[in-house]
């Protein structure tokens, strides 16, 4: 890699940015004053690698290249005080790649021919949306089908990819960058800051997660706890919790915990059911919370609740926030508000060294305190780059890593009570620095549909670019969560959801934003047996899960794993819609309507059907897919084949 790196062709120029935010969406433009390409004076070698000075109108840089443990530092140092604030890197690579990666992208997984920007933001946005339900209004037949790839924006953007050809490429920005994957045998890097990154290769894609971990960070363990069955989404208040649990355990169902976020209040909205944000027990809706929290951790049942960085106007925990400073100000010095979905709200200054002891303590003490063993830490995203922070730094160049602070706060929460092998949050955003705090993602707001960009179908390619990020250990809402107009969760839908959920580190539902119109796990006996039988199965395989999440923690290799991970072929770098569950298990869900069969790839190997028994070879098959049933396979030569086939029903 240093010798294509003499090849590099590096320029330089000005511009200005333009931005405009919409709830949490960004709309980004720029405009560029003045673009130069830099050529080398001179190049000497270096004991670790080389060094090239350039020089431009009078000006001086020095790209230096160094190598150490078999990782390559790249770093264009600029002069002290220079103009430049644009920044283009472009370096040849082999032809034919495949790259993945970029953080979490939902709407692909192979990044080959596509532009990536790097830049944190709301995943979903109103106009695509719209345009989507228009498509279905007109019962179009690419409803379902992605939107032209620009259009995407990722709640987890990152400045890391991994090739197919076994080498990582990380850069060390701060503000808007992006990918240029357009160009067959080059990749172009656009970055506003002087470019420093991280080249890493490795024989085996196992060594360079582990290479690429090392650099970024790993996930702690998830509590034992967490493995024990179903965390089931209730809200309503406590005599709703404790007659969906008990309709739930009575139906035989694994309940490990239950997820209410409400915990806190709520506030009926246009968009539906929403968290009153105010992190305090509300007393009225959840009479008995703190009792009930014990009693239900003696039947083996964990509360979890919510948090975000945001504040209701309309509460106290606003009023003493606002009083004492410690909300993100605008250019006038007043809070500014953020409009989410339907209603503004303040954020807490997490530059503010005394707001961010005062937010760490409401989750001390209300929420650990209280006896919650596990929350959403959501949001993260939506710092605006016009206002004004406490510590005087420039809000655009905090933008991005915002959700690695609010990840940090929350795990040191945990860490300061003593915690942490007890009590876990899961965080939807992240940038360079999450991996470090953050014990698990989930794969944000999917809508409650099949769509291939944001429904069932989105999962996996969000889960895989995580996993070739450096993110290891991810699970996604069961059931999904965006209901707008007509667009709910059907019977077949959540059916098919839990199958997909059952096959991942945590088992964990959605009521969604509006639960009265969306199918819910207990609405008939029907969905309480798949409850019961995917909970059973899921449970079976904690030996497995937990084996995975040590490996994680331990080697950054992740629970969920593209195919290609341990499989050389083609086809296996262009698969999106199947995954491995480590290197033994093989899933290939059914995502996609009306469906009782699905074209399955295996790689080339000793397959075991863990519903019917049946072994199989590498290849392509057309495999029976019965509700309750989803193309599943063992490694017939996996130590865990026994207690997988068993779970399955086949030993």
């Amino acid at each position: 890699m240093i010798a294509s790196l003499r090849k590099i062709k590096i320029s330089a120029g000005v511009g200005e940015n333009y931005y405009t935010m919409n709830r949490g969406s960004f709309r980004y433009r720029e405009r560029i004053r003045k673009k130069t390409a830099l050529t080398p004076h001179r190049r000497k070698r270096t004991p670790e690698g080389f060094r090239a000075v350039y020089r431009v109108n009078g000006e001086k840089f020095v790209f230096d290249v160094t190598e150490q443990d078999g990782i390559i530092r790249a770093a264009l140092i600029p002069p002290e005080r220079t103009r430049f604030n644009r920044y283009r890197i472009t370096f040849p690579v082999e032809e034919g790649l495949h790259f993945y990666g970029c953080g979490e992208i939902h709407a692909a997984f192979d990044l080959a021919g596509r532009k990536v920007r790097i830049f944190v933001a709301e995943h979903q946005n109103t106009n695509r949306i719209g345009k989507k339900l228009i498509r279905k209004g007109l019962r179009l037949p690419s409803a379902d089908e992605p939107r032209p790839f620009g259009e995407y924006e990722s709640y987890y953007a990152q400045p890391t990819f991994t090739t197919s050809g076994r080498w990582f490429f990380h850069a060390e920005t701060k503000g808007f960058s992006e990918f240029d994957f357009t160009v067959p045998g080059q990749v172009t890097f656009r970055t506003q800051e002087p470019p420093v990154f991280y080249i890493g290769r490795a024989e085996t894609f196992e060594a360079l997660s582990e290479k690429l971990t090392g650099l970024l960070g790993r996930q702690r363990l998830l509590p034992d706890w967490a493995h024990d069955g179903a965390i089931l989404a209730i809200q309503g208040g406590t005599e709703e919790v404790e007659r969906k649990l008990d309709a739930a355990l009575s139906a035989g169902a694994k309940v490990c915990g239950i997820w209410s976020q409400d915990w806190c209040g709520c506030r009926r909205t246009g968009f539906g059911y929403q968290v009153m944000w105010n992190w305090e027990w509300d007393r009225e809706l959840y009479p008995g919370l703190d009792q009930k929290i014990t009693e239900w951790r003696e039947r083996g049942v964990h509360f979890l609740g919510y948090i975000n960085p945001f504040i209701a106007l309309e509460k106290d925990l606003y009023r003493i926030a606002s009083e004492r400073g410690y909300c993100v100000k605008d250019k006038n010095g007043k809070d500014y508000l953020v409009t989410i979905t339907t209603f503004p709200a303040a954020m807490v200054d997490l530059t503010n060294p005394e707001a961010r002891e005062w937010y760490k303590s409401i989750i001390k003490e209300n929420m650990i305190g209280l006896g919650l063993d596990g929350w959403m830490a959501d949001f993260g995203e939506y710092l605006p780059v016009d206002c004004v922070l406490y510590s005087g730094e420039d809000p655009y160049m905090v933008h991005n890593s915002w959700p690695a602070m609010w990840a940090e706060l929350n795990a040191e929460a945990i860490r300061e009570t003593g915690k942490e092998d007890e009590v876990f949050f899961f965080t939807r955003a992240g940038y360079t620095g999450t991996p470090r705090f953050s014990p698990m993602m989930w794969t944000g707001d999917h809508h409650v549909d099949w769509s291939r960009d944001d429904g069932i179908g989105s999962v996996i390619p969000a889960t895989l670019s995580l996993a070739m990020s450096g993110f290891g250990i991810t699970h996604a809402d069961v059931g999904g969560y965006t209901t707008v107009s007509e667009m709910t969760r059907s019977r077949e839908l959540l059916l098919r959801w839990e199958e997909l959920g059952a096959f991942s580190p945590l088992y964990r539902f959605h009521e969604g934003n509006q639960p009265a119109r969306n199918v819910q796990f207990d609405a008939d006996n029907v969905l309480l047996a798949q409850l019961a039988r995917m909970s059973y199965l899921y449970v079976s395989l904690k030996p497995y899960l937990k084996e995975l999440e040590a490996e994680n923690t331990a080697r950054g290799i992740p629970v969920m794993r593209p195919l290609f991970y341990h499989y050389d072929e083609e086809a296996a770098y262009e698969e999106s819609t199947e995954y491995l569950l480590g290197r033994d298990v093989l899933v290939s869900p059914v995502l996609w309507r009306g469906e009782s069969s699905r074209e399955v790839y295996l790689p080339e190997d000793v397959w075991v059907h863990i519903f019917t028994g049946r072994e199989y070879h590498g290849g392509h098959f057309r495999v029976e897919a019965p509700i309750g049933q989803p193309p599943v396979f063992v490694r017939k030569e996996s130590r865990f084949a026994e207690i997988i086939l068993k779970a399955g029903g086949k030993t």
